[in-house]
């Protein structure tokens, strides 16, 4: 059953779809015990790292240590360091929640792979690295192509699936991105944040503004900036996931999981109507689409999002 609901109330290539640029500092730590990982939060959640398939991929635990971890899948050119608090913390209050840097990214070692199929292949490894044998996961805007592959490759490994600002293969509008990213040429990083992630509003620019201060908070053992080989290789799957695709819509059909998918009403790189193509694709899609928000309307409506979130979770 499908519900709807609508809530009222490098060079350019280094431009990230969505992403904070801030100085960083990250330093190899010992993996810390369980009574340091458990209730940890954004700001104290100590980097460890685990070995999968050769390579160190860096990782935080936060929250609680038991139960269904929820995996998170951040968009392209963004690390660990660039979720919002308000939603990881918001999330950990109730689930153990897992940020981590797929391979290449960050302060994961090895080389990033050029296309989304790749991508989930490395975090499917990474998940069964840590012995999980099932999880929730939850992907922005690239992680969710990301995160809509890791369920069509290996749908018995997911338990359900949070899909925000994204859209499927052939999204519409995502092959407009390299012009959208040149018009953020020169702005600073607050205002590109503002920009590609909220509307021009008053009470939308409020918003994003108080969520790049949160972003900002942690100022110790922060993730590595990305380099410019991995910022490449996401770009060119990016705008490879943006062409057209007549068999898309017809394939995640495939997916039988319970999927939330939540949306900016107003969302520049990835139009709504995304999102409501793949809800009418779904058996079991509940959409939730923000008013007055852009591509980070998760993070504008971050009490409300984490509320339908944990809802949606708990079912």
């Amino acid at each position: 059953m499908k519900t709807i609901r609508k809530i009222s109330a490098v060079s350019l290539l280094c431009l990230t779809l969505f992403t904070v640029v801030t100085v960083s500092c990250t330093e190899e730590n010992e993996p810390p015990t369980t009574q340091e990982i458990q209730n940890n939060s954004h700001q104290t959640a100590k980097t460890q790292f685990i070995t999968v398939k050769g390579n160190a991929i860096a990782y935080r635990v936060l929250g609680k240590e038991d139960g269904v971890p929820l995996v998170l899948l951040p968009g392209l050119g963004g690390s660990m360091d660039d979720w919002d608090p308000a939603v990881t913390d918001g999330l950990a209050k109730k689930y153990k929640v897992i940020i981590f840097d797929n391979k290449g990214v960050a302060s994961s070692k090895g080389t990033t792979p050029n296309t989304v199929q790749a991508m989930a292949d490395d975090a499917i490894d990474f998940i069964k690295a840590l012995h999980y044998t099932k999880v929730n996961i939850m992907g922005f805007s690239m992680g969710g192509f990301i995160a809509q592959r890791i369920v069509l490759t290996n749908p018995s490994l997911i338990n359900k699936v949070i899909l925000t600002g994204t859209g499927p293969q052939g999204a519409i509008g995502l092959s407009n991105l390299p012009n959208i990213i040149a018009g953020t040429a020169g702005l600073s990083p607050e205002a590109s944040f503002l920009k590609f992630g909220f509307t021009e509003s008053a009470q939308s620019i409020a918003e994003g503004k108080a969520s790049f201060a949160r972003v900002q908070l942690r100022t110790t053992d922060r993730d590595l900036p990305l380099s410019d080989a991995t910022s490449n290789s996401q770009f060119t799957a990016v705008l490879s996931w943006a062409q057209p695709n007549a068999e898309a819509l017809t394939e995640i059909q495939k997916i039988k999981n319970p999927v939330l998918i939540v949306h900016g009403e107003n969302d520049l790189p990835v139009s709504v109507q995304n999102a409501k193509n793949m809800a009418q694709h779904l058996d079991h899609a509940e959409l939730v689409i923000f008013p007055d928000s852009g591509h980070a309307s998760f993070y504008q409506y971050h009490d409300t999002f984490v509320g339908k979130a944990i809802e949606f979770l708990g079912k």
